[in-house]
């Protein structure tokens, strides 16, 4: 008897847990998330991190808080949001980096399996800008000089491996030129460099980029897409200005620790979407240059291999290694 009792006890503290934790998730949200965003402010990925935040959070009723966790080109962040407990109040964001990474350091984590993917935010290209003291006024005449002072011309990244250091990695080979890399710790202090004319070249997103080119405090030469931009309608792409079949895209989505409920992950699922149809959430992505996308989880999912693949050639044939 003392055995059926037992069981039937466990049989009732799971059922109360299961009943516990459904509950929970149906009240979801009901105190504020935790969105890592695993590079520094200033950055693509802090730019549009927050603005969707702040959308979503007035769609859930909770506010998500910004922590900005940096270092080892997103790996840090990263790997403390696929320990976070399983719930719904801590989820990342992610990018480019996330589908490079893996080619690039032994991670402590699987960028697939110790996940569950929310969705896309939106995808943007790459521009090449440099800093109006650099005596070049077009891709043809920045080509020239790069070819005629191999390896001394210098551009800023915000770290190895990140959108900014791919897009510049994927341009030396298929331009056939020599730039020498200078990594930064985030797209926001190598701003900041490029701006203060030390060095004096960046392919940074247009999400970071467009404010300054709009001042003359940066000049652009190519945006990296198929396609020019509304943003910069007079600037030509790259590859029509004089690299054929130049193209660089970065991306942002949003990522949940495995094993949150499917509930849950729909429940921001649609606050993600329903946030990309605020009208200022489209015309900040338009001004900028980028443009909100949207996918199912499980795509997104299928996304993120897809992009893995594709970098990997990259980082191989390029002889990019971390720090």
């Amino acid at each position: 008897m003392s055995r059926i009792r037992t069981s039937l006890l466990m049989a009732a503290g799971l059922l109360l847990a299961f009943a516990a934790s459904a509950a929970a998730q149906q009240d979801y949200p009901n105190r504020p998330i935790r969105l890592i965003i695993p590079f520094p402010a200033g950055g693509s990925n802090d730019i549009v991190g927050r603005a969707i935040a702040n959308q979503m959070g007035e769609r859930l009723g909770k506010q998500i808080i910004i922590d900005n966790r940096t270092g080892a080109g997103g790996v840090i962040g990263t790997e403390l949001a696929s320990k976070a407990p399983a719930d719904g109040y801590t989820i990342l964001v992610i990018s480019i980096a996330h589908s490079v990474n893996p080619w690039l350091y032994k991670l402590p984590y699987d960028p697939i399996k110790a996940f569950t993917q929310i969705g896309i935010m939106g995808t943007g290209t790459n521009v090449l800008t440099v800093h109006p003291s650099l005596p070049v006024n077009s891709l043809k005449e920045f080509l020239a000089l790069a070819k005629a002072k191999p390896g001394e011309l210098s551009y800023a990244s915000a770290g190895i491996g990140t959108f900014q250091h791919l897009g510049a990695e994927l341009f030396r080979l298929e331009a056939k030129v020599n730039l020498l890399h200078v990594p930064f710790r985030g797209g926001g202090p190598a701003l900041v460099d490029v701006l203060g004319g030390h060095n004096k070249i960046m392919f940074s997103s247009l999400v970071q980029a467009v404010p300054h080119i709009k001042t003359g405090r940066l000049r652009a030469l190519g945006t990296g897409g198929k396609e020019r931009v509304p943003a910069l309608a007079e600037v030509p792409t790259i590859s029509e200005a004089g690299v054929p079949g130049y193209e660089a895209l970065n991306w942002w989505g949003l990522l949940a620790p495995a094993g949150t409920s499917a509930s849950v992950i729909a429940r921001l699922h649609k606050a993600l979407e329903d946030a990309q149809d605020a009208t200022e959430i489209q015309q900040q992505f338009e001004k900028e240059g980028a443009a909100t996308r949207k996918m199912s989880s499980a795509d997104f999912g299928k996304f993120i291999e897809s992009e893995m693949n594709k970098w990997e050639r990259v980082v191989k044939e390029g002889g990019i290694k971390a720090e």
